[in-house]
C-alpha cells in the first residue's frame, strides 16, 4: 500500500527507535505542516523526505508563545514606549552608520525618494543597526506560530511556507538562521515574505543577503517603502493644536488616512507649525499618551507607510522621530566638520 504521508512514517520510526519518546516540538502530528510539506514536495522545491528530516530538530517554542502575547506596541503607552529608541547612543550610532555607508544611502534616497535618515532610523529600531539580529531560529519561530498561535497562524504559516523556499533559493542553512521571535530576519528584519518580494541586491554582487550585507539591507527598505507607498518630499506627521470639545472624536486609531485637513480642523485639530497643507489633504488625527496627558498630531500618507513595516502608530512615531533625530544630528555633525574647515584655511 502507497503511504500517502511518507515523510510522517519516517519520523514514525525514528520515534520508535528512541522507545516511543517525543521528538524535538513532535511536529510530525501537526496536519497543517504535512499538508505544507507535501505541497512543496509535489512542487519540486524540496526532495521527497528532505523537510521530514529538517524538521526533526525544530522545535517549539513556549517563549515565543509568551512574546507574542504582549508586545511592546500593545503593551505600553507613548510615553513608556518612546525611550526605548530615543537614545543619544542609537542617534549616535545612527550617524556613525551614516557616515560608513554614505554612497549607498545617498543612492537609496536619489532612486527610490526615501530620506537616509528613514532608511537608518528603520536599521535603529529594528536592530540597532545589525548590532541584534535576534537569537531565535527563524524556523522554530515560524513553526510555533504557525501551528500554535491561532490568532495569526495562517499568516505564520505563509510565512515558513515563504521561509522555506527562501532557504532553499538563497542556500540559507534553515536550521542556523536566527531572527526575532516573529520570524524577522537581517538588519531590516524582513519577514521571508517581505524579502521575497522586495529586497534587492544593492550592492550589485549578484546575490540578495539582508542578514550580512548592510548595503543590501538599505536598498531593500527603501524599495519596501516605495512599493507600499512612500511620496517623496511629502510630509510625515506636524504637531497638533486643539480646541473646543470634539476634538477628540476626530481622532482615528486605523493605519490609514481617514479624514482631511479641513475635517479635522472643523472638529478642532490644526497643525502647530506655520506650514499651510491644502484642505483636501488626506490625514488622520492622532492622540498618544505622553508624560504630559494627551498629545495631539496629524498623520499623513507617509505616516501610515511606516505602518506597512510594522502595523503601529507607535512604532510609526518612534521611527519617525527617531529619522528626526539623527538627521538634525548628521546636519551638526556635518556643519561642524565644515566650520573646521574653513578655519584651517583662514589660518596663516
Amino acid at each position: 500500500m502507497t503511504l500517502r504521508f511518507p515523510w510522517r512514517a519516517a519520523v514514525t520510526a525514528l520515534a520508535l527507535s528512541t522507545g516511543g519518546h517525543a521528538i524535538a516540538g513532535d511536529f510530525s502530528k501537526y496536519d497543517e505542516l504535512n499538508d505544507m510539506i507535501e505541497t512543496l514536495e509535489a512542487q519540486q522545491i524540496y526532495a521527497p523526505g528532505e523537510l521530514a528530516k529538517l524538521f526533526e530538530d525544530v522545535s517549539r517554542q513556549d517563549k515565543i508563545l509568551e512574546l507574542i502575547a504582549r508586545p511592546a506596541e500593545k503593551s505600553r503607552e507613548w510615553k513608556d514606549y518612546r525611550p526605548i529608541f530615543m537614545q543619544s547612543s542609537r542617534v549616535d550610532a545612527g550617524v556613525d552608520f551614516w557616515e560608513q555607508y554614505q554612497e549607498p544611502l545617498a543612492r537609496a534616497e536619489a532612486q527610490f525618494g526615501v530620506p537616509a535618515s528613514m532608511i537608518l532610523a528603520i536599521l535603529g529600531v529594528e536592530t540597532k543597526f545589525g548590532g541584534n539580529k535576534g537569537g531565535y531560529k527563524v524556523i522554530e519561530a515560524l513553526a510555533t506560530l504557525g501551528f500554535d498561535y491561532p490568532p495569526r497562524a495562517k499568516f505564520f504559516r505563509n510565512e515558513l511556507r515563504e521561509f522555506l523556499i527562501l532557504s532553499k533559493q538563497n542556500g540559507i542553512n534553515p536550521l542556523e538562521a536566527k531572527g526575532s521571535y516573529a520570524g524577522a530576519m537581517g538588519f531590516p528584519q524582513f519577514m521571508p515574505s517581505s524579502w521575497r518580494r522586495l529586497a534587492i541586491d544593492f550592492d550589485g554582487d549578484g546575490r540578495i543577503d539582508l542578514i550580512n550585507n548592510p548595503v543590501d539591507a538599505i536598498g531593500s527598505i527603501a524599495n519596501y517603502f516605495k512599493a507600499n507607498g512612500w511620496k517623496a518630499g511629502e510630509p510625515v506627521t506636524v504637531r497638533a493644536a486643539i480646541h473646543g470639545d470634539n476634538y477628540d472624536d476626530a481622532t482615528s486609531t486605523d493605519l490609514k488616512t481617514t479624514s482631511t485637513i479641513a475635517a479635522l480642523a472643523k472638529a478642532g485639530i490644526t497643525p502647530r507649525q506655520k506650514q499651510i497643507f491644502p484642505a483636501n489633504t488626506p490625514v488622520s488625527g492622532l492622540r498618544l499618551q505622553g508624560d504630559n496627558g494627551g498629545e495631539f498630531w496629524i498623520g499623513f500618507n507617509n505616516f501610515f507607510v511606516i505602518t506597512r513595516y510594522n502595523r503601529s502608530i507607535l512604532y510609526a512615531m518612534a521611527t519617525h522621530q527617531l529619522a528626526e533625530e539623527i538627521q538634525a544630528a548628521h546636519d551638526k555633525k556635518t556643519a561642524d566638520a565644515s566650520a573646521r574647515t574653513r578655519a584651517i584655511s583662514h589660518l596663516p
